[in-house]
């Protein structure tokens, strides 16, 4: 994904609203929650202007009085204090349910955005994400995602509340006076449109290279921690430690720079408002001596004037943060836009007609080919012109050195990526042309490093097939050469295994792995490098498992290690992208 904003902050902003569409009841209720709840603090302060008018003119009784030979009637004292009694209990209930309704579609919309980002990441997976940055990923779908809550709940229903409380008292202010109401639109668009748009495009960069540099340092310390042991076993500590604080500290002066941004703007907009206000005073009093208002037209004016920017205010506060909110929303925009290498192939079964052809094709697996295949990663040639044929029921070996081709084989056997030119072919199927859980289901895939993850030792061989009976488990655990390992825990099969499987060895990890494959209990089975960090005596159980179980399978063994390739019926040499 690139470092720098593909598209401009109204783009940005437009795909982030599209997302609301379900929730736009909701929105709306709060846009006119929150306009109502801002006009009663508004409001407030007007009719405490009007309290001190009727003070000075006397008016506490509501009888008619004579101003410049004028008759008013005057509302009493004391009812306008009930009003305003009443409004400031308004003014607290439509605040607290407008910033819940804000607040219930943000977290609403947070969750939808999670499953749409881990949906895209698993269509992405596994080609489009090898070698990808992990702690930028991880920053994406933490801190990134959080982020966008400022979005949706303190940044669209703002920017509409703002429109219309303005509008109204631009309406308001310029009943007075056409000229006051000019005054007042002005200062608003300044306040709320001008100074965010400036700030906005001052530091939009700026904070995207903020959000990138700190998915960065995610990345070094996430690195850091996996290869603890090798910092501390090299005496690595002091280097990583000077390295980890250069990061912090470039950071560091990243966000200074972008809150010297914030006050400079905070400044100048409370300068604006001041100059606002005492030019609306200065309006007010010019056109009551030229006899265009009156007095309560001047008190009125000034105190709306002064007490109305709040609205806005909050629009120009929010560019402080939407330069950060923007630079995360197009980091995940970006993700949930990308596309993947390989596209899924959707079933075109009924699930009926599909459980009864996978079965079928259990009894009477045909095998596996590749068929004049070529393929490279970007310019580097890994298989060319490549052809090789999978005899049901039989074992076939694969030896080489590393770097020679034999696990992109299994890859694109897995369809995980596609060939360039030829075809892979899977039980006599196209895999271009094959439903990818029907292809899934048809295949089990060790791979070289077994993932496990932070649960009991039961449910991670319980991966390779969901809602299997606890003796399926140990039966797939007994032909893996782990079961008695397993059965000597505290737990036995209800052990946790730690974060990253750090609790086990390197071999016993692998078994895992094992276990699952035969768990999975697919007609072809794909092992890559499945004994290497075992010893020769579960290397030696493990085959001769494979061995009894080939009758009814179609194996693919890949190994550099020769003893491996004792049990395989036909062994292939692989060398720069060609068998012999």
């Amino acid at each position: 994904m690139s470092e720098k904003k593909r598209r401009s902050a109204i783009s940005i902003m437009g795909s982030l609203i599209d997302l609301v569409k379900p929730l736009l009841h909701i929105m709306l209720a709060a846009v006119i929650l929150g306009t109502a709840g801002y006009l009663c603090a508004i409001f407030l302060t007007i009719l405490a202007g009007q309290v001190i008018v009727r003070g000075f003119l006397n008016g506490v009784t509501g009888e008619m009085i004579s101003v410049n030979n004028t008759w008013l009637v005057f509302t009493p004292v004391k009812t306008i204090l009930i009003v305003m009694i009443v409004i400031a209990i308004f003014r607290g209930i439509l605040h607290y349910v407008e910033q819940y309704c804000n607040h219930f579609i943000a977290f609403k919309l947070l969750a939808i955005i999670r499953h749409k980002v881990f949906a895209a990441l698993r269509k992405l997976c596994p080609a489009k994400l090898e070698g990808r940055d992990k702690g930028n990923l991880i920053s994406i779908i933490t801190t990134d995602i959080e982020l966008l809550e400022v979005f949706y709940a303190h940044t669209i229903s703002p920017i509409v509340i703002a429109t219309l409380t303005s509008l109204i008292m631009v309406l308001f202010i310029g009943s007075y006076h056409i000229l006051a109401g000019v005054l007042a639109l002005s200062a608003y668009m300044i306040v709320g449109v001008v100074i965010p748009v400036i700030n906005g495009r001052r530091g939009s960069q700026k904070g995207m290279d903020f959000r990138t540099e700190f998915g960065e340092l995610n990345s070094f310390v996430l690195d850091s921690l996996r290869g603890l042991d090798e910092t501390i076993q090299y005496g690595q500590g002091e280097i990583r430690k000077t390295q980890m604080s250069e990061r912090s500290k470039k950071l560091a002066a990243m966000q200074k720079n972008l809150s010297e941004m914030e006050g400079a703007q905070r400044s100048f907009t409370n300068l604006v408002i001041l100059l606002a206000s005492y030019g609306m005073l200065a309006l007010t009093i010019w056109l009551y001596d030229h006899g265009t208002m009156g007095f309560e037209g001047v008190l009125t004016c000034t105190i709306a004037m002064m007490g109305s920017f709040g609205p806005v205010v909050a629009l120009s506060s929010l560019s402080n943060n939407l330069n950060q909110t923007l630079a995360s929303g197009e980091r995940v925009l970006s993700l949930l836009e990308e596309k993947p290498l390989v596209e899924e192939i959707p079933e075109d079964m009924t699930e009926t007609v599909e459980k009864e052809n996978m079965e079928r094709a259990k009894d009477s697996f045909v095998g596996a080919a590749a068929e004049h295949v070529t393929f490279a990663y970007d310019e580097e040639m890994i298989l060319e012109d490549y052809s090789l044929k999978l005899e049901p029921g039989r074992i076939t070996g694969i030896h080489g050195a590393s770097g020679s081709g034999k696990s992109t084989l299994l890859k694109l056997l897995m369809r995980f990526w596609k060939v360039d030119q030829g075809k892979i072919t899977v039980d006599g199927r196209n895999v271009e042309e094959t439903p990818t859980k029907y292809l899934r289901d048809m295949e089990s895939y060790v791979t070289q490093e077994t993932h496990l993850f932070h649960d009991s030792i039961a449910n991670n061989i319980a991966v390779g097939k969901p809602g299997a009976t606890r003796e399926e488990i140990e039966e797939a655990a007994k032909k893996a050469s782990i079961h008695d390992f397993i059965m000597e825990l505290p737990k036995g099969y209800d052990t946790e295994v730690g974060e990253l499987g750090d609790t086990l060895s390197g071999g016993e990890k692998q078994r895992i792995g094992i276990a699952r494959a035969f768990l999975h209990d697919a007609p072809l089975i794909l092992m890559d490098e499945p004994t290497s960090n075992l010893d020769s005596l579960n290397e030696g159980i493990i085959l001769k498992s494979l061995k009894e179980s080939a009758e009814k399978k179609t194996v693919v063994l890949v190994s550099h290690r020769k003893s491996t390739m004792n049990v395989a019926d036909m062994v292939y040499e692989m060398k720069n992208g060609r068998l012999s």
